[in-house]
């Protein structure tokens, strides 16, 4: 039948697909390397503007570029959008008193009675639910979204822009042409794959915030309730970090934490894994399994410590380990942990961080002393400017979330999602403007971003 391939024809495209990762051994292997044979990849130009990365910053970003008449296509490395909030399972938003997309959330989660507390900076909310938000939002919007991809690749010209973005998934190797992309990872895995400078960490050997591995328990309602963060002042972190101890365990992050929706399942944060870096493949898999041991080992001393903690369980645990402290790609501006003291403000405006200094201990014995800190510094509202998230060295690539342009103990404050849904509605504008126009991200005006970007923030 006319369109339609025989069952060998069917046989030989599938092992076209997936040889095409395969590798050449023998006269291609080279001592401890191997040399990847040259191959074809198609092309898809189909996009104004790429995002990879589907967590806030990056849902935002696609979300406000389509909004602006682009084309989008989202790229997500895990099984769902939402990022940190969903796949890692955060359970709560931070600093989210902003116009735009963060005030929208709040309404459509809301129709779900998805949140436990009704404030907007701060509030709990329905992991499942958020899910259900914004990917229903993307889909009505038209953006093409692609879960279980990885960004592998980056293509430039002799002019330094990106052209190409290659990425990995189940379909094999595919390339993607666009005018402008946007990094959304997190990682800063795209700056980095385009040869963009970039930081990690306090300096050159990290040392860099610690990871954790949220999870949710069951228990009585009661106690959970009981226990539950909600006011921010820390007690309730502190009794429940010693019921643990009663249980005899020393949790590695010294302020647990549990966030209660409602009936007998909390969100819960009790783990730190020190010392690893965000893109060490290997100790990022050795902390995801000791932090799931311990979130496991401690939830079972709590049921076997009896009383009000009688029945507790762990019974999941999030897709992805949360990661406070990854690449910071160079940009047109370098936020600095001045600008937090003095509360700088910028004619190029996109966001105010009202959040504090947030640095966690980033070992075992200094958590012992302070499980996280200030350091110091009385953090004032700033401004993050637009040029920090216009990388610096490539053409054509915007940053938004926490790989922005910043140094350590900046980062530590504008870090939070309320922030990088801000960051990524101002990135999804300006690029959706550079691509209409035919102009780089950092040929737009401020005053056109402005105007366009109040008129997004208001559709929601």
């Amino acid at each position: 039948m006319a369109g339609e391939l025989t069952r060998r024809q069917m046989i030989g495209a599938s092992a076209g697909v997936l040889g095409a990762g395969s590798l050449a051994i023998g006269e291609e292997s080279k001592g401890d390397t191997v040399t990847e044979p040259e191959r074809q990849i198609p092309v898809n130009t189909d996009a104004d503007v790429i995002v990879c990365g589907g967590g806030p910053a990056g849902v935002a970003a696609a979300i406000a570029a389509a909004r602006t008449g682009a084309k989008v296509r989202l790229f997500e490395l895990h099984g769902c959008l939402g990022g940190v909030w969903t796949s890692g399972a955060l359970s709560f938003v931070i600093d989210a008193d902003k116009p735009g997309f963060n005030k929208e959330l709040v309404t459509r989660l809301d129709k779900y009675d998805a949140r436990a507390n009704r404030g907007v900076k701060n509030y709990m909310y329905d992991v499942e639910a958020m899910k259900i938000v914004l990917e229903d939002l993307c889909k009505q919007l038209g953006i093409k979204t692609q879960l279980h991809t990885r960004a592998v690749g980056v293509l430039k010209d002799d002019s330094k822009r990106m052209t190409t973005l290659l990425t990995e998934s189940k379909a094999g190797r595919q390339a993607w042409q666009a005018p402008v992309f946007i990094d959304a990872t997190g990682d800063g895995d795209v700056g980095a794959l385009a040869g963009c400078r970039w930081e990690v960490g306090r300096d050159k050997d990290c040392p860099c915030q610690p990871m954790s591995l949220m999870g949710f328990i069951t228990a009585d309602p009661e106690v959970l309730a009981d226990y539950t963060n909600l006011k921010g002042s820390g007690k309730n972190k502190d009794r429940f970090r010693e019921e643990i101890e009663k249980a005899g365990m020393e949790p590695t992050y010294g302020k647990p934490t549990l966030w209660h929706m409602e009936g007998p399942i909390a969100a819960v944060m009790l783990n730190h894994e020190y010392g690893i870096k965000p893109f060490d493949a290997e100790a990022i898999s050795d902390a995801t399994i000791n932090a799931r041991r311990e979130l496991f080992e401690v939830a079972r001393a709590l049921n076997k410590l009896g009383g009000k903690w009688d029945g507790t369980r762990l019974i999941a645990t999030a897709e992805q380990i949360g990661i406070r402290d990854g690449r910071r790609i160079r940009g047109r501006y370098f936020v600095t942990v001045d600008d937090v003291i003095k509360g700088a403000r910028h004619q190029d405006a996109i966001c105010r961080s009202t959040f504090s200094v947030d640095v966690h201990a980033t070992s075992m014995e200094n958590n012992r002393k302070s499980a996280y800190s200030n350091h110091g510094i009385k953090a004032k509202a700033f401004d993050i400017p637009l040029r920090a998230l216009i990388a610096a060295d490539v053409d054509g690539l915007m940053l938004a979330g926490r790989c922005i342009s910043g140094d350590f103990l900046s980062h530590a404050s504008y870090r939070v999602t309320g922030n990088s849904v801000a960051m990524g509605e101002a990135a999804g504008v300006t690029s959706a403007l550079a691509a209409r126009s035919k102009r780089m991200p950092h040929e737009v005006a401020y005053s056109e971003l402005e105007t366009e970007l109040q008129r997004v923030r208001n559709l929601g």
